[in-house]
């Protein structure tokens, strides 16, 4: 039997109409070197096009930008989908499957890290399209948590929610800069002591905080 090959970057590229292209080139470089390190003629060339291509698809490198990091957030979007799909009577298994896909991406981190973090950092102007973009991002997960704390009768569905996210950001950071180790695991057994502490309405709490075991 014949051996599959996956096409190779350029020619899976080639393939695509100029304003994917564009995208493509935008969200390797923009991760790999920082949103500030390039401009829009080495995304132009990454690309296999010109910069008069670039403007009249994306009008400004910040919308370019903006567009790049609507699409990563729509890929967290699609995850919780797909969670709350597969436990749809079951929150606390929602919360815990938001845990695992975190857990699973901490792999696949390099040492550029998260890019809404990366971002965030080289974005200082609140107005900038693309921080809006990551703004707007965070409150919608954050409202999706909630959601899911409230649906699982927590104690304090707003407070769980805010744990649950520093928890879950908290560990991609420290996957960036290599701090902490069996970060996967220590963020799984946070999220199970988190559960555990906060329980369920009507129910006594546990006699401590959340703590995880080493």
């Amino acid at each position: 039997m014949a051996k599959t090959v996956r096409p190779g970057r350029a020619e899976r590229v080639a393939t695509l109409p100029p304003r994917e292209r564009i995208l493509d080139a935008a969200e390797e470089l923009f991760h790999s070197e920082g949103i500030r390190g390039v401009g829009v003629q080495a995304v132009a060339e990454r690309a296999g096009t010109t910069k008069a291509a670039l403007y009249r698809h994306f009008g400004t490198k910040d919308e370019l930008v903006a567009q790049w990091l609507r699409i990563v957030a729509a890929d967290y979007v699609s995850a919780f989908d797909t969670i709350e799909e597969r436990w749809p009577d079951d929150p606390r298994a929602q919360i815990k499957g938001v845990a695992a896909f975190v857990a699973d991406t901490l792999s696949t981190l390099t040492h550029r890290g998260c890019p809404f973090v990366n971002s965030l950092a080289e974005l200082p102007d609140r107005h900038h399209p693309a921080r809006q973009v990551i703004e707007a991002h965070k409150a919608r997960q954050l409202r999706r948590l909630t959601a899911m704390c409230t649906a699982a009768e927590l104690t304090d569905p707003e407070g769980a929610a805010a744990e649950l996210t520093f928890a879950l950001e908290g560990a991609q950071v420290s996957a960036q800069n290599g701090s902490v180790d069996h970060i996967a695991e220590r963020l799984t057994t946070f999220v199970e002591s988190l559960l555990a502490w906060h329980g369920a309405k009507g129910s006594p709490a546990p006699s401590g905080p959340p703590s995880h075991r080493s």
